[in-house]
């Protein structure tokens, strides 16, 4: 479908028509489902808004965010394992995973069956930022369940979970390595994945 809408787009009209002014307002055009695509703007908007204010305090931006969540949720995660997540660049992430190496908020083991590869763990600092970022959202999502029963809060899950491509699915929820949850020193042995 991608590639159909963008063919559509690039040719809909002819030149002269594609700078136009068009004044009139979108709806369900297509079958698209712009009513839940502008709430997913706004609630994105807002939800990010809270840890956004935190993290300029630290010169952070929302990748360190992610960073920080995917490392405390998941202590002894690899470099390797971490890009897969993210779905990023090693460059983008090297430069995130540097500053929140220098700034004490993530360490860097060596793994315990093969020194080349890195295991990353957050440090007391990077847990209390973690927790920082999470309690504004966490009440965020508790207003807007308050009034929501248990098959509620199941449906937005369910749908959430949807939302991700199926072959990334296993991503979600996914356990801490083994022997993550030691000490919290870091020095558990976490296994590989």
């Amino acid at each position: 479908m991608p590639k159909t809408s963008a063919s559509i787009a690039r040719n809909s009209l002819p030149d002269e028509d594609r700078t136009a002014p068009v004044r009139t307002v979108m709806s369900g055009e297509e079958g698209i489902d712009f009513a839940i695509i502008e709430l997913l703007f706004f609630a994105y908007r807002d939800f990010t808004s809270d840890p956004d204010q935190i993290l300029a305090q630290y010169g952070f931006g929302r990748a360190h965010h992610r960073v920080v969540h995917f490392v405390n949720r998941r202590p002894g995660l690899t470099v390797a394992e971490l890009l897969d997540v993210l779905k990023i660049t090693k460059q983008s992430l090297a430069r995130v995973l540097k500053q929140l190496i220098d700034t004490g908020h993530i360490v860097q083991v060596q793994g315990p069956r093969d020194r080349r590869q890195r295991e990353l763990y957050p440090t007391a600092k990077g847990r209390a930022l973690l927790l920082a970022l999470a309690a504004p959202q966490s009440r965020r999502i508790a207003r807007a369940l308050e009034d929501s029963d248990a098959a509620s809060r199941a449906a937005v899950e369910r749908f959430l979970r949807n939302m991700v491509n199926p072959e990334l699915r296993a991503q979600i929820g996914k356990a801490a390595p083994r022997g993550a949850g030691d000490s919290g020193t870091g020095k558990g042995g976490a296994g590989e994945n």
